[in-house]
């Protein structure tokens, strides 16, 4: 059954680790902005192999090695036993924190990659950044404001049909109605610092891997609101 309370509830960004593939550099970096370690199933068998403890394990626990088991103190194991979400979107729901940084959920199986897409847009009131190889990315809050530099490319993917405004684009997105089916902003660029609104959830802005730190500074700002759900 889903748990009743958040597993982690804090003032502080946290790190979230899937078992997927892991770049190197990926779990160093979430962890220099967010060193509270939390795994997703799985994921734990990759924090014990880097040598550390999660503070919690959240998920179906069908993943995680007999070994990964035995290692850790049963009462950091949090079990959601239902079958009709990812355990992602089980951890995810499960933490009452600021900001997320999620690493080890990309790269590996493309369905699952798909589905960490779909829990983004469908937990909007979460903020979380997806670190990938290259790239991050993150659902588009209400306003935002990036201290981008010129040139930085700026991805804008739509989950579903949604409407913005921009300043510091190449290319502005006001008056353009974006649909997964329909149109998508992929491979728009900076002229420098960038304002984005969008008037739903669902639009994921996708930035090169060197805009982790400034977007996650951008989504702790207080100025930043967060989707109401």
């Amino acid at each position: 059954m889903p748990l009743e309370r958040p597993v982690v509830d804090g003032a502080e960004p946290v790190t979230l680790l899937g078992g997927g593939a892991l770049g190197p550099g990926d779990l160093g970096d979430a962890l220099a902005l967010a060193p509270t370690l939390v795994a997703a199933d799985s994921g734990a068998d990759a924090a014990l192999a880097a040598g550390l403890a999660p503070a919690a394990v959240i998920g179906d626990l069908d993943s995680i090695s007999g070994e990964g088991m035995a290692m850790l103190n049963a009462a950091i194991l949090h079990k959601v036993s239902e079958q009709d979400s990812t355990d992602f979107d089980k951890a995810l729901r499960h933490l009452a924190v600021p900001l997320t940084l999620a690493v080890g959920f990309t790269g590996a199986r493309l369905d699952h990659e798909l589905a960490v897409f779909h829990t983004l847009a469908a937990r909007p009131e979460h903020r979380c950044i997806v670190i990938g190889t290259h790239d991050i990315l993150f659902n588009a809050p209400p306003r935002i404001a990036l201290d981008l530099a010129p040139g930085t490319r700026v991805s804008l993917f739509p989950m579903a049909e949604v409407t913005g405004r921009s300043q510091g684009l190449r290319w502005p997105i006001d008056g353009l109605v974006f649909h997964p089916a329909r149109r998508v902003g992929t491979s728009n660029e900076a002229t420098g610092p960038v304002q984005l609104e969008a008037d739903a959830p669902g639009l994921l802005v996708i930035l090169p891997r060197a805009a982790l730190g400034l977007a996650a500074e951008a989504l702790l700002d207080p100025a930043t609101e967060c989707w109401r759900v």
